[in-house]
């Protein structure tokens, strides 16, 4: 009997021992894992707390940002309510003074208007009762300006006459003051360049040669058939022809020379035209 209460001691006592150790391994594992699960806790909850700080300064900044905006926009409105307020009152002003400039635009008006109905009522009865006298002065003083221009052109006519009594004329202004005499009519001319033939008028006129520096020229003239060379003839000396069925010569005068070129003016009678005429009617 006690051998054998020995021997079930001592198994038993044999499989205690590894129990034990199996537990201790397992206590040591869970301490183990527990350790590592409560560090990466620990580091968990650090990421965690700094990620809260800084989103946290964030919104702070954001909040103080805000706040400034929040203020200059304070600041604005403020200001522009100033501007608005100042404009406005100008605005009063100007409406008011606009107010009175129209209002006296329209009283000017008004005025203007009343007086120029008087004086248009004035003239319309002043020319009713002048118009047959005053009318008939002002033609007599218009006909008298006239006869006096006239009188003055003849009187300023300080020109040179040709043998013939025909005034000559020595350039365009002069030609015209002639003209206005009526009792020729002037053709004016310029030839540029020699032995070129050139219609002026009634006659067909060709430079043959320029003395530019003596102011002498020579010149072939056609008319009816009729060909006349003048040579070295000076400026302002005129050159006189008949044609068939006149009494009254027509003149050539070259007032102006240069090189290859002359210019001047055929001068017509205006009898001329007349006795060509009778003579043609007789002629048939």
């Amino acid at each position: 009997m006690s051998d054998e209460y020995n021997v079930e001691n001592k198994s038993g006592a044999s499989w205690h021992l590894p129990a034990i150790i199996v537990l201790g391994l397992i206590a040591i594992g869970g301490l183990a894992f527990g350790w590592n699960a409560s560090s990466k806790l620990d580091s968990t909850q650090q990421a965690v707390t700094a990620q809260v700080n800084s989103f946290k300064q964030g919104v702070e900044q954001d909040m103080s940002s805000l706040k400034d905006r929040i203020a200059q926009d304070e600041k604005a409105n403020t200001d522009l309510q100033g501007d608005l307020k100042v404009v406005t009152d100008k605005l009063k002003i100007t409406q008011g003074q606009l107010k009175k400039a129209r209002a006296e635009a329209a009283a000017a008006v008004q005025d203007t208007t009343q007086k120029l109905t008087a004086l248009d009522t004035s003239v319309h009865t002043e020319l009713a009762t002048k118009a047959a006298t005053d009318d008939l002065k002002n033609v007599d003083t218009k006909v008298g300006g006239v006869r006096t221009d006239l009188d003055s052109t003849r009187e300023d006519l300080k020109m040179a006459r040709s043998e013939m009594g025909t005034l000559i004329a020595r350039n365009h202004d002069e030609i015209d003051q002639l003209r206005r005499l009526g009792e020729r009519d002037y053709i004016e001319f310029t030839i540029a360049g020699k032995n070129k033939p050139q219609k002026v008028g009634n006659l067909t006129v060709e430079l043959k040669g320029v003395n530019e520096k003596r102011g002498q020229f020579s010149v072939a003239m056609t008319a009816e058939d009729r060909r006349l060379e003048k040579k070295n003839r000076f400026m302002n000396e005129p050159i006189f022809f008949y044609l068939s069925g006149t009494k009254i010569p027509e003149e050539l005068v070259i007032n102006k020379v240069g090189k290859d070129t002359v210019s001047g003016y055929v001068s017509v009678p205006k009898a001329n035209a007349q006795s060509q005429s009778s003579a043609s009617s007789s002629g048939k």
